[in-house]
């Protein structure tokens, strides 16, 4: 049987599914990486604290001033996934396992943008849109960083989140 070239659908579908096995494979890895600490080993403070001295301190507490509804913020090194700051005001939202994820995305949007040869773009923020909530990823000038925000839909306006993060990007190199 000769080889022939598959069309541009059946490739397009291909490549997605190489993208998300791709994915999942490195959200569980991460996962596994994880420290997975108990209740009864780390109290909940602990897990949402943050310093004030550092810049990544300084940029959250900033934001919650700014967007005291805010449900979950965190100041992330896309280089390692780790959230040098965070704070959540939901329990349900664990900013740093949040952050791990969220750094994928950051990389892979990345990885395709250089395959796409998009010179002379970067990326400037990431929207997630979901039923109630909105995720923004913020990237700093240097793309070594980014804010992760999450805001309730409803009760936050989009423009205003985006304007907050803007002003605070900068300030994260």
């Amino acid at each position: 049987m000769a080889w022939r070239p598959l069309p541009a659908d059946v490739k397009a579908k291909t490549y997605r599914k190489l993208v998300a096995r791709k994915l999942q494979e490195d959200a569980r890895k991460l996962q596994e990486a994880l420290p997975h600490p108990t209740p009864s080993s780390t109290p909940l403070s602990a897990i949402m604290a943050y310093s004030k001295n550092s810049p990544a301190g300084q940029a959250v507490d900033a934001i919650i001033t700014d967007l005291p509804g805010l449900m979950a913020v965190a100041v992330v090194d896309v280089q390692s996934g780790m959230a040098l700051a965070s704070h959540s005001n939901t329990p349900s939202i664990n900013p740093e396992t949040a952050a791990a994820y969220n750094t994928e995305v950051v990389k892979q949007k990345q990885k395709a943008m250089a395959a796409l040869k998009l010179q002379g773009e970067t990326i400037e923020d990431i929207l997630i849109t979901l039923t109630n909530q909105l995720h923004l990823l913020k990237l700093n000038p240097s793309g070594t960083k980014f804010i992760y925000l999450v805001v309730n839909s409803r009760d936050t306006n989009l423009a205003i989140a985006r304007e907050v993060l803007r002003s605070h990007a900068a300030g994260i190199n």
